[in-house]
């Protein structure tokens, strides 16, 4: 069993702080994931069949309510960006700004056709998973927002390596090599994982 403020490879280590927003009562990392799954699951049903057209995703307000659905039975501040300094991410006073750069994009892309759909969603995640705006869920979040974004621009949601990618082993090491790839410019690994 690993601790709620335990740092491993890909997650980032939640602060006491953090901690105490707890709103269940869980010991555990394991506890914690699978409490979440369910809080997501309703999320993901929501967000699928809102009427938000493609432009409006890419902006502060859906960024930090898809947050708040997916999370606001787990944490106090879902949907509230984080304050705190984490072993990933942008600094916590540059997180409005680099959203703001990257909404400009999304829309930019989608309205200029700049890339497939399927591209556009994907760097939107792999913008927001490098911003990391959120204590938590980070990841789940990005994958959730390029699922509804693909399925707002006609394509299907992805099947992200068709496996858990929030337990260790072969498919998160494969998801976390391709975000790596794409922080070096390549995001043809992620597309590809995206579609597995």
């Amino acid at each position: 069993m690993t601790s709620l403020t335990t740092k491993s490879d890909g997650n980032t280590a939640l602060s006491p702080e953090e901690v105490r927003d707890l709103i269940p009562n869980l010991a555990t990392k394991e506890e914690l994931n699978e409490w979440e799954r369910e809080n997501i699951l309703r999320a993901r049903e929501w967000a699928l069949g809102d009427r938000t057209r493609a432009l409006e995703l890419a902006a502060d307000l859906y960024v930090r309510r898809l947050h708040a659905k997916m999370f606001d039975q787990t944490w106090k501040w879902a949907g509230e960006y984080r304050h705190s300094e984490k072993n990933i991410g942008v600094p916590s006073h540059e997180i409005r700004e680099r959203l703001m750069a990257l909404f400009g994009d999304i829309r930019y892309w989608i309205e200029n056709s700049t890339y497939p759909a399927d591209e556009v969603a994907v760097r939107f995640h792999h913008r927001l998973v490098l911003i990391h705006p959120f204590p938590n869920g980070n990841g789940r979040h990005a994958r959730l927002i390029a699922d509804v974004l693909a399925r707002k621009l006609d394509a299907p949601a992805f099947s992200w390596g068709s496996a858990n990618l929030v337990r260790e082993g072969e498919a998160r090491t494969r998801y976390l090599q391709a975000i790596r790839a794409a922080d070096d410019g390549d995001i043809d690994p992620l597309l590809k994982f995206a579609r597995l």
